[in-house]
This record gives structure tokens, C-alpha cells and sequence, in this order.
């Protein structure tokens, strides 16, 4: 019997990607995805996603995409629909050092 748990983090891989493009707005879905250690299928769906709903904005800039996240949305989750995607990204992004 195999008692190896499967590994689990606090944040879903919609949250890593939408995290990863509000510090690099300008990077592909293959440097995200190598990033952040999803595929890069996956992480064109979660962009999708991440676009229907409005969470992100996508401009063709030459040969590139460009993201802008509209940070004045509220988390999707009924329970937490109180705190704007901007204060994740900041508490998931900050630098504490002591």
C-alpha cells in the first residue's frame, strides 16, 4: 500500500496564472506554464477562463499578447466575494522580509 499523498497548495493554478501575469503582463503561455509547471494547453485554458469572465483583457501587440487584469473584481468564491482580486495579488506578491 502506497501511503504518498498527493502534493496540494493554497492557490489553484487559475490563481499561479493570473498571479504570474500581473508581474509579467508580456510573457507567453509557454514561460508561464514552464513556470509555474502546468502544461502549456493548460494554461491557454485557464487564460480562456480567466478572459470570459473579465479577470484579464488580451491586446495583440505584434507577435505577443499583452494582459491587463482588472484588479477591481471580486473573487469568484460565494464566501469571499468581499475581497477584490487586487488584494490577493498583493498578498500573494508581496516581499516580506524581516
Amino acid at each position: 500500500m502506497n501511503n504518498t499523498k498527493k502534493p496540494w497548495t493554497f492557490i489553484t493554478n487559475h490563481g499561479l496564472v493570473l498571479s504570474y501575469i500581473f508581474k509579467n503582463p508580456s510573457h507567453t503561455a509557454r514561460e508561464i506554464s514552464n513556470e509555474i509547471g502546468i502544461t502549456e494547453r493548460t494554461t491557454h485554458n485557464i487564460i480562456i477562463d480567466l478572459e470570459s469572465v473579465g479577470y484579464i483583457i488580451k491586446q495583440k501587440q505584434g507577435r505577443k499578447n499583452l494582459y491587463t487584469i482588472n484588479t477591481n473584481l471580486p473573487l469568484r468564491h460565494h464566501s469571499k466575494q468581499d475581497i477584490i482580486v487586487d488584494d490577493l495579488l498583493h498578498a500573494i506578491n508581496s516581499s516580506h522580509t524581516e
